[in-house]
């Protein structure tokens, strides 16, 4: 099987070329509803999500200067997107009794899920692409327009304040 040249098709996007712009929406498609399904918490308004994704990426792929990037560009513009959503009431997180079924695992999601709460939409956006996007900082440094030594002390607070939180908690000291 041929290996998917990830960067020659982003640099075709980014040209016009609309086929290229398709190969590269479904070559990133499950990374994108993973992270609008990790925001948004259901598949519906995770695929809607997609859709809008797709037509602002598609309106704006031009813009991109880094074909590397691409991928990582179109997920900063779904956080943007799923943090909008929450912000302006048109999406609700549920919270209810935990069920006395749940598992250690979940509870440990649910403290995360709480703590990452707590922090600012940037906070939340950096810790999201590096740990669970697995995004190089040195992306990320080019995708937010700062040096990577700031990405690196931005990450460090953020990680100190998430140790803090649970700290305080008696929970999982091993963030």
């Amino acid at each position: 099987m041929l290996e998917i040249d990830e960067k020659a098709i982003s640099e075709k996007a980014i040209r016009g070329d609309d086929e290229a712009f398709l190969a590269l929406m479904q070559l990133h498609k499950e990374a994108l509803l993973r992270t609008a399904i990790a925001f948004l918490k259901n598949e519906a308004d995770a695929l809607e999500a997609l859709q809008e994704i797709t037509y602002r990426a598609y309106k704006n792929i031009h813009t991109v200067r880094e074909p590397a990037y691409v991928k990582t560009w179109m997920i900063r513009i779904m956080m943007n997107y799923c943090q909008d959503q929450l912000k302006i009431g048109k999406r609700f997180i549920i919270t209810g009794e935990v069920d006395e079924t749940i598992g250690k695992k979940d509870v440990y999601q649910l403290e995360l899920a709480e703590a990452l709460a707590t922090l600012k939409p940037d906070e939340q956006q950096l810790i999201y692409l590096k740990y669970f996007q697995e995004v190089k900082i040195r992306e990320i440094a080019e995708l937010s327009s700062i040096p990577e030594g700031t990405v690196k002390s931005r990450l460090h607070k953020i990680l100190r304040s998430l140790r803090s939180h649970f700290g305080d908690k008696g929970g999982m000291n091993h963030v």
